[in-house]
């Protein structure tokens, strides 16, 4: 049986495709203002990965922000079910999952077989996001692909400590008018999100192992920074942004 699941976010659309439990295809796309045009193109794109037809794919769920535009979908569930489901099939000793994506980020302490036990959310500002790392690169005028490798390769971190973006844009502007170096203020932005994340997820409690997930997965300083605010490792498994859509495919398997 085929199951496919596709994970509509604030900044891209996930789709993946399940054989009965195997990964067959795995697809991103930006998710742009038409959110069920994109999931109808990022589910097009895996079954032509998986040299599929939409008939042959016997159940479809949706998730993420844009989960009820999911054209077709047999059900919609939520985030947090489905990175928890989809953290767990990645890593299967998964016992806390941090999910950073472009409008929020989520702790989820998860049990046997990727069930949800507890979670916590921040959805009420942008510092602590995806969206928080997008406003400083723009602030510092550096591309947002080299801002992990930026932040890691500098000797120290400029302090910023508001927890607003706002106002940490401002640190920003003021660290540079100080002659700050770039790479020592992108540092300091990592460790003020890390810092974020590591007082939230705090509140489930921490359990290892820990997993991150999301697109912010693919930036290596966040999980380096966030290794040193929470004291243990934090696993970075293939496929980290696609644990929603790969959790909505295994719930559509059952």
């Amino acid at each position: 049986m085929y199951t496919a699941g596709v994970d509509v976010g604030a900044i891209t659309a996930k789709a993946a495709i399940l054989e009965e439990g195997k990964l067959l295809a795995t697809v991103v796309i930006l998710a742009g203002y038409d959110r069920a045009a994109a999931a109808r193109q990022v589910l097009d794109q895996a079954m032509t990965q998986a040299q599929l037809t939409r008939e042959q794919v016997s159940r479809l769920v949706g998730t993420g922000y844009g989960r009820v535009q999911v054209p077709g979908a047999d059900r919609t569930v939520t985030e947090i079910t489905c990175h928890a489901r989809g953290a767990h099939y990645l890593c299967p000793n998964v016992r806390t999952v941090i999910d950073i994506g472009g409008q929020d980020s989520k702790g989820i302490a998860v049990g046997p077989a990727g069930r949800v036990l507890d979670f916590v959310m921040n959805d009420k500002c942008a510092a602590g996001t995806g969206r928080f790392l997008e406003v400083m690169a723009r602030a510092l005028e550096v591309d947002l692909v080299d801002f992990g490798a930026l932040a890691l390769a500098a000797p120290r971190r400029a302090k910023i400590s508001s927890t607003c973006t706002v106002f940490a844009e401002s640190e920003v502007v003021t660290h540079l008018g100080r002659g700050a170096p770039r790479p020592e203020i992108i540092a300091g932005i990592h460790e003020s999100i890390a810092a974020r994340i590591a007082t939230m997820v705090a509140r489930i409690p921490v359990r290892e192992q820990v997993a991150l997930t999301g697109g912010v997965a693919r930036n290596a300083a966040v999980p380096r920074m966030l290794e040193e605010k929470l004291g243990c490792q934090v696993f970075v498994p293939e496929h980290a942004q696609l644990a929603g859509a790969i959790g909505a495919a295994l719930v559509a398997q059952e």
